[in-house]
């Protein structure tokens, strides 16, 4: 019996008490994850049962009487489904509520508004390769959990693809600016259009958090190349070796449009594979943040002449402007513009090149020295960020709609990330809507509990 269409039907001699609000869920308390056991027990002979609503403090209901709601359904497609949910005795095929929340258009291409709020798989392999960083910590923890990687189709993405689908790759790059709430899904919005790129064979440059590049550095080294600036190689190589995951098959097809110089003993020729930069940047990583330069310098200069489609995501540009928690040796602050990877990537945001699109994200996790509630972009950037970015395109990710709300639990349930006796039925929906304000984020950690 499908979990996510059953809700309790109590069985009452009389007029009852209405219940109190917000007392649904009693406090969460830690469990394994494996699925409950969901029998019904009959009622008991020669009487009724009686199912009283759960009030703070009673474990569990005295005995309960499911049947089929059609009010869980979020679209009832055509009259035979309506008529096979009001009907305890019809079975309701699996495919049906599944169908809510789920769409079999790998595709991101292929996304339309029919498919708003629904639930599509990225097979697990092509998870590893295009996205070795980048994820948010708890959605990988869900990827474990569930055995499967799923994003939903929601509008800021939806309206960013179609944008794609329409660029003129002649112009200069666009820059588009997802900005919104804590917790609204901006990093994942950004991953939904980031795989599109990678399944039709763009070039994939993803910084995964522009933050780590300015606060907790592990070692930061004066540059060889400027000696105003600052290295920072361990950041440095393992953004290299994440890019050459994503980005393999291009490697060895880029050929290097310049002679770069190591050392005395070591250089590449013009004419070389992008590849030997980035192994250089690898193997020694005293150069690798002059790597990350160089492979961003060949990037743009040869996506404008049109031997591929590059697609530049920066998770957090909020990072670059501002201030920075690194430190010189005489406990001077460094400024941002004087870290050699910022210095660069801020080179790569600018609109001076085409062939390709930038999409940005502003982030309040990890932003330095900024108000918690902040998310305008002009409050994030500052006056420095704002005009070096401008001008760009504003997409808001707010928290779920509706129609998202519902494919969400939905989901959880079928994975029972969301194992609630009460949470199938709509007073439960309704408190969870209330408690978590329809915040993906919250919602997420909410249901993680009970």
């Amino acid at each position: 019996m499908l979990r996510s269409c059953l809700h309790t039907q109590t069985n009452l001699s009389g007029p009852q008490p209405t219940p109190p609000p917000l007392a649904y869920f009693p406090a969460p308390r830690p469990r394994a994850r494996s699925p409950p056991v969901r029998d019904t027990p009959s009622p008991p002979p020669g009487g009724t049962s009686r199912a009283g609503t759960m009030l703070i403090g009673i474990p569990r209901l005295v005995s309960r009487v499911y049947k089929l709601d059609p009010r869980c359904f979020l679209h009832t497609g055509t009259p035979a489904t309506q008529s096979t949910a009001a009907h305890p005795n019809s079975q309701v095929p699996v495919e049906s509520c599944r169908a809510i929340f789920r769409t079999n258009e790998s595709d991101p291409a292929n996304h339309r508004e029919q498919h708003e709020g629904q639930h599509y798989s990225i097979p697990l392999q092509v998870l590893r390769t295009v996205f070795p960083h980048g994820l948010p910590p708890r959605f990988v923890m869900q990827v474990k959990t569930f055995g499967e990687a799923c994003l939903m189709v929601r509008k800021p993405a939806l309206e960013l693809l179609h944008h794609l689908h329409n660029t003129n790759f002649a112009h200069p790059a666009v820059r588009y600016l997802l900005y919104g709430e804590k917790g609204t899904g901006k990093t994942l919005s950004l991953c939904h259009v980031i795989h599109f790129c990678a399944k039709h064979n763009w070039l994939i440059l993803h910084i995964p958090d522009a933050h780590l590049w300015v606060k907790n550095c592990q070692e930061l080294l004066q540059s060889t190349y400027n000696k105003e600036r600052f290295d920072q190689p361990l950041e440095a190589s393992t953004w290299l070796k994440n890019f050459r995951t994503t980005n393999e098959h291009f490697l060895s097809q880029i050929k290097i449009q310049e002679k770069y110089v190591w050392s005395k003993r070591e250089s590449t020729e013009k004419g070389s594979p992008l590849g030997e930069v980035v192994e250089q940047g690898i193997t020694r990583v005293r150069n690798a943040a002059d790597a990350v330069g160089i492979v961003l310098k060949e990037l743009k200069m040869q996506s404008s002449l049109g031997m591929f489609r590059l697609m530049v995501a920066v998770d957090g540009v909020n990072a670059l402007w501002g201030r920075t928690t690194l430190k010189r040796a005489d406990k001077s602050s460094v400024a941002p513009e004087e870290l050699t990877l910022v210095h660069n990537l801020r080179k790569m945001v600018r609109n001076d090149w085409h062939g390709g699109a930038i999409v940005l994200t502003l982030s309040q996790t990890g932003s330095l020295f900024k108000p918690r509630k902040a998310y305008f972009p002009h409050d994030l950037l500052g006056q420095e960020g704002f005009d070096a970015l401008d001008p760009f395109l504003p997409i808001l990710v707010s928290n779920y709609n509706p129609k998202e709300f519902e494919s969400c639990v939905q989901y959880y349930l079928e994975n029972s990330w969301l194992q609630h006796e009460k949470a199938p039925t709509e007073e439960g929906k309704k408190e969870l809507l209330f408690l978590s304000n329809a915040n993906p984020g919250q919602l997420e950690r909410l249901c993680a509990y009970l």
